[in-house]
C-alpha cells in the first residue's frame, strides 16, 4: 500500500497529489479498512468525487435504457398481475393476510417472472427492496420503509399502499400506488390533489430544467388545489435511479439546480404523510397517500416506464361496503323510488344539477370497473380467479321446489337448513327461504344486550357480482337485511352456521368448475394377480389432499396404462395415465433430504379438490433412516431378551 501511495506521489509530481475518493462510502472488510487508514494518514490531500461519479452514471446509453424498460415491465407486471388481484380475493373473500406475508409472495413473484407472464430470464432480475404493504394508519413513506407483521385493513376509509422495486441485471425500477376503500371525503380530495400534482410533477421531467423545477410543480398544485394539505407534502418529489436505486445527486428537491438531461432516468415520488381525516376510527383517522413512477428522459420530453399500472382515481377506488348508501340517499330528496348505484369515489361538490352528473359519471365506472374484476376474477381460466369457479345462475340456485318443502318452524328465528343450502329469514311473520350462494356476507355486532346480525346479498351492480348469473328478467333484488336479537349466543351460532355452509358450498362449486374444464382421461386399466406388481410404499404427495384429518402415506402402483397413487382412505386416490405425462423427472438423495418422482402433465387431474398440471411423489430419506435403526435395535434388544431367559 505505501507503494501505491508513493506512485500516486510520483506520478503527480506534487509532495501532497490530489486523490478523489467516495467521502459518504463506509469501508466493508479487512482489506479496505486497513487502505482507508493508510490514505488517511498518508498525507495526500483527499477531495469527494461522489458528484462526479453521479454526474457519470447519472446518463444511461441505449443498453443501460434497454435494462432499466425491462425491470420496470417486470415492476409493473407484478404489480398489475399479481399484487392488485391478489388485493381483490384478499379483500372479497375476507381473509386475513398480515402485510409481511404479502411482502413475501410479491417478492416470489418478482425473482419467478414466469407468474406474471414476463419473459425475462430469473438468473437477470432482482429486488430493489423488499415490496411494501401498510394499511391501518402505520404509514412510513420513506424509501427503506418496511412492511410490519400486522393484518392487511381494508374496512370502510381504508387506505392500502403498495410500493414495488425490481432490478434487471443490476438496473433498478420503481413504482407505488394507493388504493382506497370507501374513501371519505376527505380522503379523495387529498388523493386527487396529490394525482394532479404528481402528474405536474412528471411534466416538469424533460431536457434543460432545472430538477428542483420538478418540485416546485408539485408544490404549486398543492397551493392551489388544497393548500391545508402543503404541510403533509414529502420533502423531495423523488430521485435518480440506474445502478443505485437512489442516486441522491439527482434529488429531485427544492434545492437541486442541476440541469435535466436526455438519458436520465428518475423515481418520481410523491406522497402525503398523516392526513388527518374526519373519522374516529384509530385506524383510518390519519391516512397517507404515495404515488411512485420511473419516469425516462427522451428527445420528446419524457416517458413514463411504469404507465401500465394506472393511478387514475377510477381504478383505485373501491367499494366493498355499503354502509355508506343509507346515508346518501338521507340526504337526496325524492318521491321516487330508485335503485342506489354505489360511487366509486365521491366528491364534496354540493350543487344539485353537478352531483347528479357525478353520480351517472361514477355510476359508468363502476359498471366497467366490475366488469373488468368480473372477467378477471370469475371467467374460468383467468390468473387473479384462481380456486374462484364461475358462479351458477339465479335461475339455478333452487333450495325447495315448491312451498309445501320449506320446513315448519314453531319460533319466527333465523334457521339454518344444511340439508338443502338455505337460510330461513322471518320477513312479516312469515319464514323466507334464501339460497346460501346469494348471501355475499354475513357480520354479527353485540351492543350490551341486543346482538345485530347484518345480512349482505349479491345483486346487480356491486364490486365482484357477476351481473351476467343474476339474469332473472324483472326479479327485485334484496341487498341487505338486518334483525336484532336479545339472544348472543343463538345470533353468533346463526352466523357461524351461515359463514360454514357458505364456504362449503362455494368451496363444492369451485371444484365443480375446475372438474368441468378437465381433459377426460382413458380409464386405468388394473393389472390382474399373474401380473406382478411394480409398487413404491409409503411415499408422501404433493399436492396433498385435502381435509383437516392426518395426513398419510400411500402407495404408488403401475399399471398397465397409468399409475395409481392411493392411502388407507377410500377417498384418497388419483390416477395418472402415461399418455397424460409430459415429462418426468427423478431426483435421487444426493445432498439432498428426500428422493423425488416429478410427473409435469400434459393435460390438469384433479388430487384431491385442486387442480394442477404437476404432482410429485417422495420419500423423506432421513426417516426411513431412522425407522430402520430404530428397528435394528428392537431386534437386537429382542435377541438379548431371548438368551437371557435361555
Amino acid at each position: 500500500m505505501d507503494d501505491i501511495v508513493q506512485a500516486a506521489r510520483n506520478q503527480l509530481k506534487s509532495d501532497k497529489p490530489v486523490v478523489g475518493h467516495i467521502a459518504k462510502e463506509v469501508p466493508e472488510g479487512k482489506l479496505l479498512e486497513t487502505w482507508t487508514e493508510k490514505l488517511s494518514g498518508s498525507g495526500l490531500r483527499l477531495v469527494d468525487v461522489t458528484s462526479g461519479f453521479s454526474e457519470l452514471f447519472a446518463v444511461k446509453d441505449t443498453a443501460e435504457i434497454t435494462c432499466v424498460k425491462k425491470a420496470a415491465y417486470l415492476t409493473s407486471s407484478v404489480l398489475k398481475n399479481f399484487v392488485v388481484p391478489k388485493l381483490e380475493k384478499v379483500i372479497d373473500e375476507e381473509k386475513k393476510v398480515s402485510h409481511s406475508s404479502l411482502m413475501d409472495d410479491t417478492e416470489k413473484a418478482i425473482l419467478d417472472p414466469l407468474k406474471v407472464k414476463v419473459k425475462l430470464k430469473p438468473d437477470n432480475v432482482d429486488i430493489c427492496y423488499p415490496p411494501v404493504f401498510q394499511s391501518g394508519g402505520k404509514f412510513d413513506l420513506k424509501p427503506g420503509a418496511s412492511s410490519n407483521d400486522e393484518y392487511l385493513y381494508y374496512d370502510s376509509a381504508s387506505v392500502i399502499i403498495c410500493a414495488i422495486g425490481s432490478k434487471y441485471s443490476s438496473y433498478c425500477s420503481n413504482v407505488a400506488r394507493t388504493y382506497l376503500i370507501d374513501a371519505t371525503p376527505t380522503q379523495s380530495k387529498a388523493y386527487e390533489t396529490l394525482l394532479k400534482a404528481h402528474e405536474a410533477a412528471v411534466e416538469q421531467v424533460k431536457p434543460g430544467n432545472q430538477m428542483s423545477a420538478v418540485y416546485q410543480a408539485a408544490v404549486a398544485v398543492i397551493e392551489r388545489d388544497a393548500p391545508e394539505l402543503l404541510p403533509n407534502l414529502t420533502k423531495s418529489a423523488g430521485t435518480g435511479i440506474g445502478l443505485e436505486f437512489r442516486e441522491s445527486g439527482l434529488n429531485l428537491n427544492a434545492k437541486n439546480d442541476r440541469r435535466i438531461k436526455q438519458g436520465m432516468v428518475f423515481n418520481v415520488s410523491l406522497g402525503l404523510h398523516n392526513v388527518q381525516a374526519e373519522t374516529t376510527s384509530e385506524k383510518t383517522k390519519q391516512f397517507s397517500l404515495l404515488l411512485a413512477d420511473t419516469v425516462l428522459v427522451n428527445e420528446r420530453g419524457h416517458e413514463i416506464l411504469t404507465a401500465p399500472c394506472s393511478k387514475a382515481v377510477k381504478d383505485v377506488a373501491y367499494s366493498f361496503n355499503e354502509d355508506d348508501d343509507d346515508a346518501a340517499e338521507v340526504k337526496i330528496e325524492s318521491k321516487t323510488i330508485a335503485v342506489p348505484t354505489k360511487a366509486t369515489l365521491r366528491s364534496d361538490n354540493q350543487e344539485m344539477s353537478k352531483e347528479e352528473l357525478r353520480r351517472q359519471h361514477q355510476a359508468e365506472l363502476a359498471r366497467q370497473k366490475n366488469e373488468e374484476t368480473a372477467r378477471r376474477l370469475a371467467g374460468v381460466g383467468s390468473g387473479s380467479g384462481e380456486g374462484r369457479g364461475p358462479a351458477r345462475a339465479s335461475n339455478e340456485l333452487v333450495a325447495y321446489k315448491n312451498v309445501n318443502d320449506v320446513p315448519f318452524v314453531r319460533d319466527l328465528v333465523i334457521q339454518v337448513d344444511q340439508k338443502n343450502e338455505a337460510v330461513l329469514l322471518p320477513i312479516y311473520g312469515s319464514m323466507v327461504p334464501f339460497h346460501v350462494s346469494t348471501v355475499k356476507s354475513v357480520t354479527s355486532h353485540q351492543d350490551n344486550r341486543t346482538c345485530t346480525i347484518r345480512i349482505f346479498f349479491n345483486v346487480p351492480g356491486m364490486p365482484f357480482s357477476n351481473d351476467s348469473k343474476l339474469n332473472s328478467q324483472g326479479a327485485i333484488y334484496l341487498k341487505e337485511i338486518t334483525f336484532r336479537s336479545k339472544d348472543p349466543r343463538h345470533s353468533s351460532e346463526v352466523v357461524q352456521q351461515i359463514k360454514t355452509l357458505r364456504r362449503q358450498v362455494a368451496s363444492r362449486e369451485s371444484e365443480r368448475a375446475e372438474r368441468a374444464t378437465l381433459v377426460t382421461q382413458e380409464k386405468l386399466q388394473i393389472g390382474n394377480n399373474r401380473m406382478k406388481m411394480m409398487k413404491l410404499s409409503d411415499v408422501w404427495i404433493r399436492p396433498a389432499f385435502g381435509g383437516r384429518g392426518r395426513k398419510l402415506t400411500g402407495n404408488l402402483e403401475a399399471h398397465f396404462n397409468g399409475f395409481r397413487y392411493s392411502t388407507s382412505r377410500s377417498d384418497e386416490r388419483v390416477d395418472i395415465m402415461y399418455g397424460n405425462i409430459k415429462h418426468a423427472f427423478f431426483q435421487p438423495a444426493e445432498k439432498e433430504m428426500i428422493t423425488l418422482l416429478h410427473f409435469h402433465l400434459h393435460n390438469h387431474i384433479m388430487v384431491g379438490n385442486k387442480k394442477t398440471k404437476d404432482v410429485q411423489f417422495y420419500v423423506e430419506v432421513m426417516d426411513v433412516v431412522q425407522t430402520d435403526l430404530i428397528l435394528m435395535r428392537l431386534k437386537k434388544s429382542s435377541v438379548r431378551g431371548i438368551g437371557r431367559t435361555e
